[in-house]
């Protein structure tokens, strides 16, 4: 479900990236009663640009570390619980 999630961030992102102008005339539409009237500033798409690409790098990195994550867990030579085989601590003997 994580991955999920990321892989649409990501998609999202590098649209955004891609088309800064078109998505903030969809974000213009769904957000303002008025959104003829509504006039970006010419930073607005630069700053589209840039949290698009931010956005995408993000969710690229976080594909990549789950994906080396699963990897790392599946050989089981981690023990999460600090303990030996039987389940008990060594501090305690």
């Amino acid at each position: 479900m994580k991955a999920l999630l990321l892989l649409v961030a990501g998609i999202g992102g590098l649209l955004e990236a891609v088309a800064p102008r078109r998505a903030v005339a969809l974000w213009t539409r769904a957000l303002y009663r008025n959104a003829g009237e509504a006039e970006p500033r010419e930073w607005v798409y630069a700053a589209a640009k840039v949290e698009g690409t931010l956005v995408a790098a993000g969710a690229l990195v976080g594909l990549f570390r789950l994906a080396t994550a699963e990897d790392d867990g599946a050989d089981g030579g981690d023990d999460v619980t600090g303990g030996d085989a039987n389940g008990s601590d060594a501090d305690e003997a």
